[in-house]
């Protein structure tokens, strides 16, 4: 019986070393989830640079509303470049819909692509992407030398371009909205400046920063 007794004793010594164990590697984990540095869009070396003035286009869309790209207005614009038959973009949609609700104090999304009407057209009353001006145009496309997809780029409210990238995330998405807040190039780029727990802006916590 005694015997017993030890070998519970033991066995529930065990169990509480085994418990602090866990404890104890949960709390390293999320100090290094908190370390680990975002991934933002993956900037392509290509078109138009950022801080550059973006090329004016004046199109229009597929329902014949005429879209200007790159002009002085009272939002900034997304272009959003994507193909019917590429399965991320697809992906993203709801993402980008989620998005023009939630930025649409400063924010205005235009979806552009190149190919025959017919296809782009079933694609986008499919999509239900009817709130988007949709635009085709492969002189758009090689004017910001867009050669990967889904790919998006920022334009400020000045027509000034301020961020750009591949998307395979809302992740990547948001972080050209954060590029543009800090006045940097790429996410990337404001992390390799300093130590990423002393200079991390949170976009909640800016707020509406991104609107002026």
């Amino acid at each position: 019986m005694d015997a017993l007794i030890i070998s519970n004793f033991l066995l529930w010594g065990v169990v509480l070393c085994l418990v602090l164990v866990i404890l104890a590697l949960s709390r390293q984990i999320g100090v290094l989830y908190e370390r680990v540095a975002p991934m933002g869009a993956l900037t392509m070396d290509k078109g138009p640079g950022v801080g550059e003035p973006a090329p004016h286009f004046e199109l229009a869309d597929l329902l014949g509303r005429r879209i200007t790209v790159g002009e002085r207005g009272q939002h900034s614009q997304l272009l959003f470049f994507l193909s019917p038959t590429c399965p991320v973009c697809k992906k993203l949609l709801p993402i980008l819909k989620s998005v023009a609700g939630t930025e649409s104090a400063w924010l205005r999304i235009v979806l552009a692509s190149d190919g025959e009407m017919p296809e782009h057209l079933a694609f986008y009353k499919q999509a239900g992407l009817e709130r988007f001006p949709y635009l085709l145009s492969a002189e758009l496309g090689m004017k910001f030398q867009i050669s990967k997809l889904p790919y998006a780029v920022l334009i400020d409210e000045t027509g000034t371009l301020r961020a750009k990238g591949l998307i395979n995330s809302r992740e990547q998405l948001e972080s050209l909205f954060t590029a543009k807040e800090l006045g940097v190039a790429s996410v990337q780029e404001f992390l390799a400046a300093g130590p990423l727990d002393e200079t991390r802006i949170s976009r909640k916590e800016s707020g509406n920063a991104l609107a002026g």
